[in-house]
């Protein structure tokens, strides 16, 4: 066929170029960093932590568990400020049982649409654009640090992991995007421990692909801290590790399911490779069940299987959740997204864990 005969029409090339309606500069991340540092004192508490969770993870702490816990997604930061004052004092009684780490989920994916999280509408008011979100977010985990407080967060834009990742202890890819070429290489480069969650499907086998994927080394396309667009190079980061989350076939944190995953995992040199998420497919999506999924976990513990690294809890000052109404008057420190348990349940829960390990 001769080239020349191939055209687009006219009313197409007009129907793309409208598809775009603005376009927004936003700052570089090393000029975030700078204008909201992260002081040696967070510096610190990232570094530890960081190396407590890596030495759960590799077995050289056989005896403690990561307990990742906190809002479903950070969308107010009074609440969040109030719930890791909670959490600080209760890690700092427990250190020497467990390792806790707060959620600062700054994103939130979805299946259709919703709240995408503080970082793209940090009023939830439904606004088209950030307006300030990413400073929002590093301002408060910037905070948290320096006050004690270890963070965790999903990355699901790879563009905006450099804005976030220095205050991070924990980070995880989720169920949605852990198939994902470009997350795996993302994990891959990042300095900090990261969970790839099971498939939405429950099967763990993607996980476990992508840990695989994490672990070893990678060149691709990407961008520096000054924003520019550059060739990476990684090592690969040897912090990947399975999260079990459920799915839509059911609950996959049972003995069987575990007992399969651990030796998958070790296989793979991770001694400890299992974080269960008590939340999510594990509980039905009901909230109260999270405590019964935890008393099996430690069960599991107590019969002898110690590849179980932690888990992770849904939990905020109030239980359950609530729509985000625009102008509508709000519950302060109750979820509105995922329903979480409160914050009595989540320190009654933990302090089981706690005793029993």
């Amino acid at each position: 066929m001769n080239s020349s005969t191939l055209s687009v029409p006219q009313s197409i090339l007009n129907e793309s170029a409208d598809v775009s309606t603005s376009t927004t500069v936003i700052q570089a991340p090393s000029k975030l960093r700078r204008d909201i540092p992260l002081s040696p004192k967070g510096q610190r508490r990232v570094a530890m932590a960081r190396e407590q969770i890596s030495d759960i993870l590799g077995g050289v702490d056989s005896e403690r568990m990561l307990v990742v816990c906190g809002p479903c997604s950070i969308d107010d930061v009074n609440s969040a400020l109030v719930y890791a004052e909670r959490l600080r004092r209760l890690s700092e009684e427990l250190e020497n049982r467990v390792v806790l780490v707060m959620r600062t989920y700054f994103e939130k994916p979805r299946s259709v649409v919703g709240w995408k999280g503080m970082l793209y509408d940090p009023l939830t008011g439904g606004e088209s654009g950030p307006s300030g979100g990413l400073s929002i977010a590093r301002r408060l985990a910037v905070r948290l640090n320096e006050s004690g407080v270890a963070c965790a967060t999903e990355f699901l834009n790879p563009m905006l992991a450099p804005y976030l990742e220095d205050c991070m202890a924990y980070g995880s890819i989720g169920s949605r995007t852990v198939e994902s070429q470009i997350h795996r290489e993302l994990a891959s480069r990042l300095s900090l421990p990261i969970g790839l969650k099971n498939g939405m499907d429950g099967n763990s086998a993607s996980a476990i692909n992508a840990v695989k994927s994490v672990r070893s080394p990678h060149s691709f396309y990407g961008q520096n801290l000054d924003g520019a667009p550059c060739l990476l190079e990684t090592r690969g980061n040897l912090g990947g590790h399975i999260i079990l989350r459920g799915g839509s076939q059911g609950p996959n944190y049972t003995e069987a399911s575990v007992n399969e995953v651990v030796t998958q995992g070790r296989d793979l040199g991770i001694e400890r490779p299992v974080v269960v998420d008590c939340s999510h497919g594990n509980s039905n999506k009901e909230f109260r069940r999270q405590p019964s999924v935890v008393n099996e976990v430690l069960r599991q513990w107590k019969a002898g299987q110690r590849g179980i690294a932690g888990i992770m809890l849904e939990s905020h000052l109030v239980e359950g959740r609530q729509d985000a109404e625009v102008g509508g008057a709000r519950r302060f420190g109750q979820s509105i997204t995922d329903a979480c348990i409160g914050w009595e349940d989540t320190e009654n829960t933990i302090r089981k864990l706690a005793d029993a390990l």
